[in-house]
């Protein structure tokens, strides 16, 4: 009983200082998160890149923390701010940013819904049988599967991040297989942004870009589904050889 009101206490301070974080930064510059939060409505790529210029050489370090914000949002788009990344800082420059600023973000989001919900979860999924063997097999075979999930492009990122929060997967594999699985998804979805508000004409590079995008979800698809087959072999050549035993 204890330990469950320290964990309340913990939460609603938790809310508190995010609370407290967005006031200090309302108060520090009142016009900033109005201006925000229109030109997130807005999704104007093009806006958006000019916005984010205008910090001068400062300009990488609020395009990152926009992005990281963002993606622990869910909403808007990721697409709105890689896109406008590769067309202030260069296609590569802009696509590393992205991924990196989309993987923290995305971390933060997991890291305060686990906090607050994952127990909500348990019980939950503790009353279905079902639920537990998709929970077990995420804690399992998690990095395969929100890899192949991250290297989706226009797959809506809230989703995977609640998934992956109140699922069994560990922060690591989350972390890890979060950002490799980025690049292949932001990297196509900023290249088709990029050269469409450009204008290119050669379709070369994005063409280059799906099919080695489309090469590494099908490679990471086949192979958890091997590993998924190997071990289910072992758990059953492991219950027929206890059997024997018996």
């Amino acid at each position: 009983m204890h330990t469950r009101n320290s964990l309340a206490i913990v939460k609603a301070a938790a809310l508190v200082a995010i609370a407290l974080l967005f006031l200090i930064i309302h108060l520090v510059n009142p016009a900033f998160l109005p201006h925000l939060v229109g030109l997130l409505a807005r999704g104007d790529i093009s806006e958006t890149a000019s916005y984010i210029e205008s910090f001068g050489i400062w300009a990488v370090v609020f395009s990152f923390f926009l992005t990281l914000f963002v993606n622990a949002l869910g909403f808007p788009p990721a697409i709105i701010f890689s896109t406008a990344n590769t067309l202030i800082f260069g296609i590569v420059p802009g696509i590393i940013l992205s991924c990196v600023a989309e993987t923290v973000g995305v971390t933060i989001t997991f890291l305060l819904l686990r906090f607050f919900f994952r127990e909500a979860a348990e019980k939950i999924i503790a009353k279905s049988k079902m639920l537990s063997s998709i929970d077990k097999y995420s804690g399992k075979r998690g990095f395969a599967v929100m890899l192949v999930a991250r290297m989706v492009p226009y797959f809506p990122s809230a989703i995977i991040n609640a998934v992956g929060a109140l699922s069994r997967i560990s922060l690591r594999d989350y972390v890890l297989s979060s950002f490799i699985g980025k690049f292949p998804s932001t990297g196509i979805e900023a290249i088709i942004g990029h050269d469409t508000i450009t204008r290119q004409e050669d379709p070369t590079r994005l063409i280059v870009v799906i099919i080695f995008a489309v090469l590494l979800i099908v490679g990471a698809w086949i192979y958890e589904r091997r590993a998924e087959k190997k071990a289910e072999e072992a758990a059953a050549a492991a219950a027929l050889h206890s059997s024997d035993m018996s």
